[in-house]
């Protein structure tokens, strides 16, 4: 059974640090690509974060030079460190995982992270 299990949300100030986790079990972690989202109340759900099939990184336009993921393959998690906080990246926070050869999505249930003073 595939699950993907978020964690590390919160309520924090404007301006500060969050990190999220995204625990994965069911799959073969080499044999995946892990991205993250996030859905604010009234808006689509978004592309935050994610890896290619090379490994490298990508960023939404809203959150380069503040977010950074990360993964630890040997724990089977992805990390989403989110530094700079602003009130605009309040959203719940969705990891999706992809695998390789199937093709198919898998997704989390989400951590719901609320940026306000």
């Amino acid at each position: 059974q595939v699950q993907l299990v978020e964690s590390g949300g919160g309520l924090v100030q404007p301006g500060g640090s969050l990190r999220l986790s995204c625990s994965t079990s069911g799959l073969t972690f080499s044999r995946t690509v892990i991205s993250w989202y996030r859905q604010a109340p009234g808006k689509e759900r978004e592309l935050v974060a994610g890896f290619n099939d090379f490994g490298a990184t990508r960023y939404a336009d809203s959150v380069k030079g503040r977010f950074t993921i990360s993964r630890d393959n040997a724990k089977n998690t992805v990390y989403l460190q989110m530094n700079s906080l602003k009130p605009e990246d309040t959203a719940v926070y969705y990891c999706k995982a992809k695998r390789l050869l199937a093709g198919d999505d898998y997704w989390g249930q989400g951590t719901q992270v609320t940026v306000s003073s």
